[in-house]
């Protein structure tokens, strides 16, 4: 029987010729990320453990991202203690306030992920590099702590779900509207446990961007991984990033598929995710016909959505444009250098001239941490990846999920909005 993607991978890793769904096995890892959330508890229980080295001082990242620039007394000891192990383990990739970006953004950004690489991290979103063709997945701070001593992690081998995709987006369409019409129809338990694999004609029309941002959504439909077919795209990003060597690995073309499911990219609209899961979707078209849904903030940033072409979206539809009076707008450039290029090329004075704020990279708002959290009875539009109750804030406020494209239009007009040209 052949292996799909995420099989081959996870065979590899654990010196087997082949594996099965269901098997368990245990792995070696290239990477092993935590954040100023998760680590502080791993690093306790690598304590309380008894260890006293890491595997591989180059194979571990620590980013100090949710709750920075710390935004209280305790966000500033989680970030202390995690700067004093690096310091203690002489970690290499440990980054803070001036050379941080969102973790799901930083990583791939400093090419310290490739394709077919086997990555854990202390975060549920870590399944954002198998937009690079990597087998990565998220975990708890117990089994990250574990990764951190022993190079190692178990692994129960998935089925997969093939996503065969056709067709070109249309315009103001991204792979944050594909991810959503998705979710929308398989709901947030469709690939409980499996991996969702990508491949078709149909990648040729989706950016390295598009491609991070569905990935870094799998986790919303229950996956335990996704994972794109590596082509052009792929190794054009990768190259010049970093010198190591990789094998990309390929499904067999006979690997079985607990269902194909097909997708015609041209036919996907805009599609917002209602509150208070990321399933509850509707096209834009569908929310023309409703009563104006009035908001109060967007935000424009994250993990999935706060990348160099996310800002540059936005700042088309807002150009020239004032946001809407009552409308709190918020951008967060993922890393340091999309901050940067956003400023060089004038993205940044943009949003400033339009009424918008604009934030050091955090995660801030998504968690409900810091700059922007919502009060009780508000609506925000927002990039992030999770709406559900309380996630923003006041448990009676609203998240409504959306690409950059609408979430910049919806701020002009004060609700939620298709762009107008």
């Amino acid at each position: 029987m052949g292996m799909t993607m995420t099989q081959k991978i996870l065979a590899k890793h654990a010196g087997l010729e082949t594996v099965v769904p269901g098997q368990l096995i245990r792995a070696k890892l290239d990477m092993v990320l935590g954040n100023d959330i998760t680590s502080p508890v791993a690093i306790n229980e690598f304590e309380k453990s008894g260890f006293d080295s890491v595997f591989d001082r180059t194979k571990i990242s620590l980013v100090m991202d949710h709750f920075t620039p710390n935004k209280d007394i305790k966000a500033a000891k989680q970030c202390q203690q995690c700067r004093n192990f690096a310091d203690k383990y002489d970690i290499l990739n440990y980054y803070d306030v001036g050379n941080v970006g969102i973790e799901h953004a930083l990583l791939p950004e400093k090419g310290l992920v490739v394709p077919s690489d086997c990555v854990i991290g202390a975060d549920s979103h870590t399944c954002t590099y198998g937009a690079l063709g990597a087998f990565s997945t998220g975990v708890g701070s117990t089994d990250m702590a574990a990764g951190m001593a022993t190079g190692e992690a178990w692994f129960k081998v998935p089925t997969a779900i093939k996503f065969n995709l056709t067709g070109k987006l249309g315009k103001w369409v991204s792979g944050k509207d594909v991810i959503l019409h998705i979710i929308g129809m398989i709901g947030v338990d469709g690939a409980l446990y499996q991996s969702m694999e990508f491949t078709g004609e149909g990648l040729k029309s989706l950016s390295m961007d598009d491609r991070l941002c569905m990935a870094n959504m799998a986790i919303e439909a229950g996956a335990k991984n996704g994972i794109f077919e590596v082509d052009e795209v792929t190794l054009a990003y990768v190259k010049g990033r970093t010198d190591r060597q990789f094998e990309v690995m390929k499904a067999d073309p006979d690997a079985e598929y607990s269902r194909v499911i097909d997708i015609d990219l041209s036919e996907i609209r805009p599609t917002v995710s209602f509150p208070h899961l990321p399933e509850n979707t509707k096209t834009i078209d569908e929310i023309a016909k409703m009563d104006k849904i009035k908001i109060d903030q967007v935000v424009i940033g994250s993990c999935t959505n706060g990348r160099y072409s996310d800002l540059e979206t936005a700042a088309k539809v807002v150009k020239g444009k004032k946001v809407a009076k009552g409308v709190r707008a918020i951008v967060i450039p993922a890393t340091q250098q999309i901050y940067l290029d956003a400023l060089k090329n004038g993205l940044l004075e943009t949003f400033i001239e339009a009424g918008m704020v604009v934030s050091a990279p955090t995660c801030g708002p998504c968690l409900g941490g810091h700059m922007g959290i919502l009060a009780p009875g508000e609506r925000a539009v927002s990039t992030t990846n999770r709406n559900f109750v309380g996630r923003m804030g006041d448990t009676t406020s609203e998240v409504y999920l959306a690409s950059p494209a609408i979430a910049a239009a919806s701020a002009l007009t004060g609700y939620i909005s298709d762009v107008q040209e």
